[in-house]
């Protein structure tokens, strides 16, 4: 029989650093933390980037922000579908029912993304001439730039087409003249306190309305939580004092429908942030608009990629590899400069399970400066 202290080293050997997140109240991811590459605390929030079972991963305030196990998914996710589908609503549409793509997207606005892998992602777009970025943290921009170049680097902020600002978004947007084909915000959870709360507002989003390119100007923004089957800490009842956070994906689409003609749900399960997660769409047009993005053939998307993308020269890719998963040199052109989104994915992204549209539909919350919703 082992001794005591033979009992002792067995267990002492097992143990490890962990990494543990809330996901949901009652809801914890714990990983094996491999290595702690930065910390620090900025003017806005705690900065860390460590190394856990997903790769190298960028953590703000205990949340996980992005890992290089499945940081393109959300990318990939919340770029392409509105620069696509910017492309097809400013081109023609032939009787048979046929899209020809147009000139835009020519000008993209990117509030937030300080990771710098959204503006990578726009930059892939050869159509795009104009893209400006404004982030209010210093502090992850620089920590992300000497970290994890994978996420763009000084390639993205380097790179002519690109005008980076560090500023607030919120205000930026409110003074500028400036006119943009596609605005894509890719900010904060709204956490109350937060700093991110004031750009989930009906009153941000009518403002967002204004500075689109019209009429074929679309919006998008990360939404949070999706998940497929939700649970009932989601959607808290009226009188339920003890929970006052919860999911604001349909809060968001509902506060967008207030603004544009489509508001637009859709989902992708991203394995790092333990859930599905959601954003939402918004534009103007007529009624048969909303459907036909859903339903767009997969051979459009796919003709759309192999014409207009082209990956960013010097971004070096992920050391992590995913199963499944590519290489890139940063010389590929169309399909082979993706690793996630394609025609068929696309589909898939509008494609909510039937609970999850059942529970959004019965939820009526609308986001204003006055009635903020919060997210957990």
């Amino acid at each position: 029989m082992a001794d005591h202290d033979e009992i002792i080293d067995k267990e002492r050997s097992k143990s490890a650093f962990k990494y543990v997140e809330d996901v949901a109240p009652g809801l914890r991811l714990e990983m094996d933390l491999d290595k702690i590459h930065h910390t620090s605390i900025s003017d806005f929030q705690e900065v860390q980037v460590i190394d856990s079972y997903f790769g190298k991963t960028l953590v703000t305030d205990g949340k996980t922000q992005s890992t290089a196990h499945d940081e393109f998914v959300y990318h990939e996710s919340l770029v392409h579908p509105p620069l696509f589908w910017s492309a097809l609503l400013s081109g023609t549409t032939q009787p048979d029912g046929t899209r020809i793509p147009g000139s835009a997207p020519k000008s993209v606005f990117i509030g937030g993304g300080g990771e710098l892998a959204t503006a990578r992602e726009v930059l892939k777009h050869n159509s795009i001439e104009r893209l400006v970025m404004v982030d209010i943290d210093p502090k992850v921009l620089e920590v992300c730039k000497q970290y994890m170049p994978e996420w763009g680097g000084e390639a993205v902020t380097n790179h002519p087409k690109m005008e980076l600002v560090v500023g607030d978004a919120h205000k930026y947007l409110m003074e500028t003249q400036e006119k943009f084909d596609v605005i894509i915000m890719d900010i904060s959870d709204p956490i109350e306190a937060g700093p991110g709360i004031a750009l989930y507002t009906q009153e941000f989003y009518q403002r967002t309305s204004e500075v689109l390119s019209k009429p074929n100007g679309v919006f998008v923004t990360q939404a949070g939580s999706a998940d497929f089957i939700p649970h009932p800490h989601a959607f808290p009842e009226d009188d339920d004092d003890d929970n006052k956070e919860s999911w604001c994906f349909s809060p968001i689409l509902n506060t967008l429908a207030t603004v544009f003609d489509h508001s637009i749900p859709y989902t992708v399960p991203v394995p790092s942030f333990g859930e599905c997660w959601g954003f939402v769409m918004a534009f103007n047009g007529g009624a048969k608009e909303a459907r036909a993005l859903a339903d767009l053939p997969y051979e459009v998307i796919d003709n759309l990629i192999e014409e207009r993308i082209e990956a960013v020269p010097g971004v070096p890719d992920h050391k992590y590899r995913s199963k499944g998963v590519k290489f890139l040199t940063g010389k590929e052109k169309g399909s082979e400069a993706l690793k996630h989104y394609d025609g068929v994915t696309h589909r898939g992204l509008f494609s909510l399970s039937k609970s999850l549209r059942i529970a959004m539909k019965g939820d009526k919350r609308i986001m204003t400066v006055d009635n903020p919703v919060f997210m957990y």
